[in-house]
């Protein structure tokens, strides 16, 4: 059962896309959309999102191939989270739970909904990273959260 915040991550090469949860684990929403500096700042700033908001569970979108296999950017993904789940226990955070999850075609729903709600090309671009997260904490909310 989640009594406390899940956050999600859409991490790419140039930008982390992060959403959080209610604390009910119903509803996702877009944070904001981390631009990519270094691991170590990186890091720092989730870990700081993490402590701020009192979230219980990390999210992180693994970006599988449509096969399911992985891809060179999966690599990078399960190589962030690695060094991540080092910081968190550095931090004296290992009770936070840390968890990969198949965000096959998040960014395509994200666009596609926001495309239909009229957003314009530029927002589109802007806010596309977080909206993918907010795809696929939603998706593992319905799967997971408070079961």
């Amino acid at each position: 059962m989640i009594n406390k915040r899940v956050l999600c991550l859409d991490v790419g090469d140039r930008r982390i896309g992060v959403a959080i949860s209610d604390e009910l684990g119903v509803t996702a929403r877009g944070l904001f959309t981390l631009k990519r500096t270094n691991i170590k700042s990186d890091t720092d700033k989730i870990i700081e999102t993490i402590r701020e908001n009192d979230c219980s569970h990390v999210i992180i979108g693994l970006p599988l191939n449509l096969s399911g296999t992985d891809s060179v950017q999966t690599e990078k993904v399960r190589s962030f989270a690695e060094k991540l789940g080092n910081k968190l226990v550095s931090n004296a955070m290992q009770e936070i739970a840390l968890e990969l999850y198949d965000e096959r075609y998040s960014t395509v729903i994200a666009e596609q909904t926001m495309k239909e709600i009229g957003i314009k090309r530029k927002k589109i671009t802007e806010t596309i990273d977080q909206q993918a997260a907010v795809v696929i904490l939603q998706d593992w909310l319905l799967c997971f959260g408070n079961k």
